[in-house]
């Protein structure tokens, strides 16, 4: 079972685009309105060529934008690094091909931290909403070069960026280990040693993306709940934490335990722990009726 997108290759290798870095995991082809420390407002066109962009990346889209937009505001000593969302509101898919309209909006922004909300439409729909985000600021030359980021900034901002970088999530593999029908799922991830997605976070210091696991998690989550029923979809997210990075080659265990359906909602809880040490944790609302 693979919960990321699948591809047929790995990102960066097209010749067309020869390095993954800004392509591999980078979510703003263009800014349309700029205030620095306040607000934000891009785009970026999902590629018809992929089979899928769940909303995990939609929400790292929303992110991202924030997170240039609070770079700029601190002359780029620091970058939020696993910023999180007190509640994220997913209303409906993004589809390849689709323009998403992202807008980002920072209440606070300093060397410690950036406080947010965003959201991203496709054509006055909304897709995904992010309330209450904390993006904890990190030294950014620890991640990536200072430089290269107030040079790509400039590009987003001056004409954007040639859409159709991404082309789709470096494949990592799930392994399955239990599984209690419609009630409980455990499971074991590999992360790679090296993989494209690592060029955009980050160059200088390699991190697995939040938003991928959460992405694990989500079709996980799914998988239990459409043996329910197969109308079930994804809601809400809430009480995100991630107490640590995880790095490459780390081993996590996934455990996603499915609650009771109350007025046609179901919880899921869902944790990811490595060598019996919980690096995160959240929960997932899923409407298990057809609307």
């Amino acid at each position: 079972m693979h919960p990321a997108i699948e591809t047929s290759g790995k990102a960066g290798s097209d010749p067309a685009f020869p390095d993954p870095h800004f392509a591999a995991y980078s979510f703003v082809d263009r800014i349309a309105e700029f205030a620095p420390g306040r607000r934000a407002r891009g785009y970026f066109a999902i590629p018809g060529s992929l089979d899928a962009f769940p909303a995990a990346l939609v929400a790292e889209a929303i992110g991202q934008l924030a997170a240039w937009c609070a770079m700029d505001a601190i002359d780029f000593r620091g970058r939020p690094v696993a910023g999180l969302a007190t509640e994220t509101r997913i209303f409906t898919d993004a589809m390849p091909g689709d323009m998403l309209e992202l807008v980002a909006d920072l209440h606070e922004c300093n060397d410690e931290a950036v406080a947010y909300d965003g959201h991203a439409d496709v054509g006055g729909r909304r897709i995904v909403e992010l309330v209450d985000c904390l993006g904890p600021m990190l030294p950014v030359a620890e991640f990536d070069a200072p430089d290269a980021l107030r040079a790509r900034l400039a590009l987003l901002r001056h004409g954007g960026a040639a859409p159709g970088r991404f082309r789709g999530v470096y494949e990592v593999g799930v392994d399955v280990t239990e599984h209690a029908r419609g009630a409980e799922l455990r499971a074991r991830v590999d992360v790679p040693e090296a993989a494209p997605f690592f060029a955009d976070h980050f160059p200088r210091r390699p991190v697995f993306p939040a938003t991928l696991l959460l992405d694990m998690q989500i079709r996980l989550a799914l998988k239990l709940a459409r043996e329910r029923s197969e109308a079930a979809r994804p809601s809400r997210v809430t009480h995100v934490k991630m107490r640590s990075f995880i790095v490459p080659s780390q081993k996590l265990d996934i455990d996603i335990k499915l609650g009771a359906a109350e007025n046609g909602m179901a919880k899921a809880m869902m944790s990811a722990k490595t060598d019996d040490r919980i690096v995160a944790s959240a929960r997932l609302e899923i409407a298990m009726d057809a609307k």
